[in-house]
C-alpha cells in the first residue's frame, strides 16, 4: 500500500537524519527497531513473508487495530501484526482461493453473460421480423436495458453491502433468469421493452457486487489478474453460447416455436440452476466459510490468519467496515463527491462505445451480407478467442510494469485504424469476408475493463469508497452502452458510414483522456508528497493520529496510475 510504505520510509529517513543531529528520543517505536524486527523475523525462515508488513510500526498497528474494533470488522480476531508465514504456505492457500473464489466468480458470470448476450444470437434467427420490429426499435430496447441497468447499479450495491454479496448475488441471478425465460413468450415490441427493463433492473449491480466480494480475498495486484480471468469468462461464454445457439436456433418449428424462443427458455433454465448452486457455494468472508453442509469450512485457523493478514498488509483499509454494514446516506454522498476517482469514471464512459456498438450489430450485419444463421453464430467465435489472448496479455503487462494509463493506450491504437477502414471503405469494395475480418479484429481488441475496475478499487482507499466507486464506474460504462446503442441508425444502413465516423471520433478522444488522467494523478501525488515531506516525524505521527482527512484526501495516500 503506497501510503503506509511511504509513511514508514519517511520515518526511516527522518530517523537517520535525527540520529546524526540530536540525542532527543523519538516518539513511539523507533524506525531502527522496525528494521531490526524485519531482519529478525526474516531469520526465522528464508521465505517468511514479513518484509512488506506496514504494521511493524506500533503507531500504524494501534491505529488500525482500533479501526477494526470500531467497525466490528468480521476478521479482526485474526489480525496479528507480528504473525509470520512462509511463501510456500501462502501460495498453497492462494491456489485454493482460485477454485473457491475466482472459479466460482467466473462460473456465476456465465449466468450474466448468457442472459444479457443471447439477444444478439436471437436476432440472427429473424426475431425482429417475427415480432414485427425495426432495428430502431431494437435500439430502443437495448437503450431501455442499459438505462435500467445503470439505474440499478448503485441501489444493488447498497443492498449487497447490507445483506452481503453471498446472499444478494444468488438472489439476483435466480430472479433475472425467470425474466430471461419469459422472453420465450414475446409477441411484440411492448413485451420486448418490458423484459429488457426488468433484466436491466435485476442484472444491474451484479458486476460491482462480485468485484467487491472478490476484493475481500485478494490483494490489489492479484485482483487485477483475477478480473482478467473474470472477463475472459465473457468471451468463453460467448464462444460456448454461440455453439449452443447454432444448434438451438435449428429447433425452429419444434412445438410451433421459433428457434429464438427455445434459446431464451433453455438458457434461462441453465442460469437459474447456476444461481441456485451459487447460494450454496458463496461465503461471506475468509473466516465465515462453515455451513451446515460444510461443517469444517474452507480453511484452518492458521490458514485464516494467513489470508486475513496478507490482505490487510497489502491494504489496511479493507477492514474499516464489516461485510454486513450498510452505507449511510452521508457515506454515499462523500463517496460520490470523491472527485479524484472521476477521471477513471470518464474513461469507462467512452472506452467501450466503439466495440459496444459493433457487438450489438455484428450478427445483423453478417446476416445482411447473406451469411446463414448457422454461419453467423460460428463466425462470432474467432473474435472472442483473440479477445481472450489480448485481455490476459494487456492485464498481465499492466501489473508486471505497474502502469495503467500508458498501457490502456493500446486499445485506441488498435481500434482507430480498423474503424478508419470501416468508415472509409467504399461500398463497391466491401465484401462479406473482408467485413468479417475487420469486424473480428475490431472486437478482439485489447480490452482494458479489468485494468480500470482494479484501478478504481485500488484508488478508493476504503471499503466505503470501494463499494460506491465500483458502482459509479460501472454506471458510466452503462451510460456509454446507451450511447453505443443509438449510433447505428436504420437510415445509415448497410455500411453505417455516419455511425462509424462517430465511433472513430470517440476512439480518438480516448487518447487525450488517458494522457490527462496520467497527468492528473502524477500532479495529485506530487502535491501530497510536498506537504508530507515538509512535516517532521512528530508532525506525521500527530497527523496520523488526529487527522479528519478521509480516504483519498489523506496526505499519506498515493494514487496508482
Amino acid at each position: 500500500m503506497p501510503s503506509i510504505k511511504g509513511f514508514i520510509s519517511g520515518l526511516r529517513e527522518d530517523a537517520s537524519t535525527h540520529s546524526h543531529g540530536s540525542d532527543e528520543p523519538l516518539t513511539g517505536k523507533q524506525p531502527q527497531t522496525i528494521e531490526s524486527t524485519v531482519e529478525e523475523s526474516s531469520l526465522k525462515s528464508e521465505s517468511t513473508v514479513d518484509a512488506k508488513n506496514p504494521f511493524l510500526d506500533p503507531i500504524v498497528a494501534k491505529y488500525y487495530r482500533d479501526t477494526y474494533e470500531k467497525s466490528k470488522y468480521e476478521c479482526r480476531e485474526r489480525f496479528d501484526p507480528e504473525f509470520t508465514w512462509t511463501e510456500k504456505e501462502e501460495k498453497k492457500i492462494v491456489w485454493r482461493l482460485e477454485w473457491r473464489v475466482t472459479f466460482l466468480a467466473c462460473f456465476m458470470f456465465v449466468a450474466l453473460q448468457t442472459d444479457r448476450g443471447n439477444l444478439s444470437q436471437a436476432v440472427a434467427d429473424n426475431m425482429l421480423e417475427d415480432l414485427g420490429m425495426t432495428t430502431n426499435q431494437y435500439n430502443t430496447g437495448n437503450t431501455i436495458f442499459y438505462l435500467c441497468f445503470l439505474c440499478a447499479e448503485l441501489p444493488s450495491q447498497l443492498v449487497s453491502k447490507k445483506l452481503g454479496p453471498d446472499v444478494w448475488i444468488p438472489t439476483q441471478m435466480m430472479l433475472w433468469s425467470v425474466v430471461a425465460m419469459s422472453q420465450a413468450a414475446l409477441k411484440g415490441n411492448q413485451g420486448f421493452y418490458a423484459t429488457r427493463a426488468l433484466l436491466g433492473l435485476l442484472e444491474g449491480g451484479f458486476i460491482p457486487d462480485l468485484v467487491l466480494w472478490m476484493s475481500y480475498f485478494y490483494t490489489g495486484s492479484e485482483l487485477s489478474v483475477r478480473l482478467s480471468f473474470f472477463w475472459t469468462t465473457l468471451s468463453l461464454t460467448t464462444i460456448i453460447t454461440s455453439l449452443l445457439a447454432a444448434g438451438l436456433l435449428k429447433m425452429r418449428g419444434v412445438a410451433g416455436w421459433a428457434g429464438w424462443q427455445w434459446l431464451f427458455l433453455i438458457e434461462g433454465i441453465y442460469t437459474f440452476l447456476i444461481g441456485l448452486a451459487s447460494a450454496f457455494l458463496m461465503v461471506p468472508s475468509v473466516v465465515q466459510t462453515k455451513k451446515p453442509w460444510n461443517k469444517k469450512g474452507w480453511f484452518t485457523y492458521h490458514e485464516e490468519k494467513i489470508l486475513v493478514n496478507r490482505v490487510l498488509r497489502d491494504d489496511p483499509t479493507k477492514g474499516d467496515m464489516h461485510n454486513r454494514q450498510a452505507i449511510t446516506p452521508y457515506m454515499l454522498f462523500q463517496a460520490i463527491c470523491d472527485y479524484d476517482l472521476w477521471p477513471v469514471y470518464f474513461i469507462g464512459l467512452i472506452a467501450y462505445i466503439p466495440t459496444g456498438t459493433l457487438t450489438a450489430y455484428l450478427t445483423l450485419c453478417l446476416k445482411s451480407l447473406n451469411f446463414t444463421t448457422f454461419q453467423v453464430n460460428l463466425l462470432a467465435i474467432p473474435y472472442n478467442v483473440i479477445h481472450i489472448v489480448l485481455l490476459l496479455g494487456i492485464t498481465w503487462f499492466s501489473e508486471r510494469f505497474n502502469e495503467r494509463s500508458f498501457v490502456c493506450l493500446f486499445q485506441p491504437f488498435w481500434t482507430i485504424p480498423l474503424l478508419a477502414i470501416l468508415r472509409f471503405w467504399p461500398g463497391s469494395m466491401v465484401n462479406k469476408w473482408g467485413t468479417w475480418v475487420v469486424a473480428t479484429l475490431m472486437l478482439g481488441n485489447p480490452y482494458i475493463h479489468a485494468i480500470c475496475v482494479s484501478w478504481c478499487s485500488r484508488n478508493s482507499r476504503s471499503i466505503k469508497n470501494r463499494t460506491v466507486s465500483a458502482s459509479l464506474y460501472n454506471m458510466f460504462v452503462q451510460a456509454g452502452s446507451i450511447i453505443a446503442s443509438n449510433i447505428y441508425r436504420t437510415k445509415d444502413k448497410p455500411l453505417y458510414h455516419q455511425g462509424n465516423s462517430v465511433l472513430l471520433g470517440i476512439a480518438c478522444a480516448l487518447i487525450p483522456v488517458l494522457l490527462l488522467t496520467k497527468v492528473y494523478y502524477v500532479w495529485r501525488n506530487k502535491s501530497k508528497a510536498k506537504k508530507w515531506d515538509a512535516m517532521s516525524i512528530e508532525q506525521r505521527e500527530e497527523y496520523l493520529a488526529t487527522t479528519t482527512d478521509q480516504g483519498t484526501k489523506r496526505l499519506d495516500f498515493r494514487f496508482v496510475h
